[in-house]
């Protein structure tokens, strides 16, 4: 009669012994998956636009293009930095690659020729001393679909401002990049 009981057990055991060994290679193949990275997108980021409807009696137009340019690079770089986007160089020699200078789709085939999935282009617009609005765009390269649309409105015309704009938009893309 002891004979069954200690099948069932050494039955329970490795059954026991089983689910722990599965649980343990489902932890190991899940951990190994997440370490799987996706290649990086190609994007490429033209220039931005910037539009001054202030009517501010101060030109303060090389303070814009100088901060206009360094949050364009910030983009740029952020973007590279966190692993998701690779950064791919548009190649406009007879103008700006942005949105203002060219037509969408000469803009869009230089993204294609630079070898991007992506397109992300957008303008600042300033609208009084204390707002300023961004419109940032992606898109699809090779479906021509929009992927990523906002506006936003920030506070004040600093360097600091602006630099909270766009490290707030490049969080924004990368919530919404797959890994």
């Amino acid at each position: 009669m002891s004979q069954p009981g200690l099948c069932r057990t050494a039955a329970l055991r490795r059954l026991a012994a089983l689910a722990l060994g599965l649980g343990v290679f489902l932890t190991l193949s899940s951990a190994r998956s997440e370490d799987v990275k996706a290649p990086p997108i190609p994007i490429a980021v033209a220039d931005f636009d910037y539009f001054d409807t202030s009517g501010e009696p101060t030109n303060q137009q090389a303070e814009h293009q100088a901060r206009l340019q360094a949050f364009t690079n910030a983009i740029r770089a952020d973007l590279e930095r966190d692993g998701r986007y690779r950064v791919v160089t548009l190649s406009c020699p007879q103008t700006r690659c942005a949105a203002s200078e060219l037509a969408p789709a000469d803009l869009l085939e230089k993204a294609r020729v630079a070898g991007a999935n992506r397109l992300l282009y957008g303008g600042i617009q300033k609208m009084s001393t204390l707002i300023q609005n961004a419109k940032i765009q992606v898109v699809d390269v090779a479906e021509n679909k929009l992927r990523f649309d906002r506006l936003i409105t920030f506070r004040g015309d600093t360097d600091e401002s602006w630099q909270r704009a766009e490290r707030f938009i490049v969080r924004d893309l990368i919530s919404e990049t797959p890994n």
